[in-house]
């Protein structure tokens, strides 16, 4: 069966950064499942250069930033008292957030704390760089009538990324 509107695609792959470093991987054992037609559960580049492929077919891509995670915006780091946080924060810990203009919900993560100030970062942490995302297609079948309602896979293997 090929890729197409409406196929839930098993993938195994890599995700690494453009300079080699392993980000997350899924195996063959373990593959992940989105389903495919424009439904956000990939990378839209991704998802081109998986269309019409059968299982067993592979695709490496390169994700510049504006294809992955976006090019960092410096207007997303925050300075904010001390006071705001709990006792225990600490750099790396993340907080869900709204953007300035109260219209978003993001996740601000705490990259330093001095002098009764601490400074988050709106940005993703993989934002402005590029990424290469090496696949594997496991399998593919018709999706059911409920996951393309939904809009993503449901069962074992259905499990998704939210962006």
């Amino acid at each position: 069966m090929q890729i197409g509107k409406d196929t839930v695609v098993s993938i195994s792959y890599r995700l690494t950064t453009g300079q080699g470093d392993l980000l997350e991987e899924a195996s063959s054992d373990h593959p992940a499942a989105y389903l495919h037609g424009g439904y956000d559960g990939i990378f839209p580049k991704v998802e081109a250069a998986l269309e019409g492929k059968e299982a067993g077919a592979e695709a490496e891509v390169m994700l510049e930033p504006e294809d992955a995670f976006g090019d960092y915006d410096a207007e997303l780091v925050r300075m904010e008292d001390v006071n705001l946080f709990p006792a225990e924060v600490a750099v790396g810990m993340q907080f869900e957030g709204v953007s300035e203009d109260g219209q978003h919900r993001m996740l601000y993560t705490v990259t330093d704390i001095a002098d009764g100030k601490v400074v988050v970062d709106g940005n993703h942490p993989l934002a402005g760089q590029s990424l290469r995302v090496q696949c594997r297609v496991v399998d593919v079948r018709a999706a059911l009538p409920e996951e393309i309602e939904h809009g993503h896979v449901h069962g074992p293997e259905g499990h998704h990324h939210h962006h």
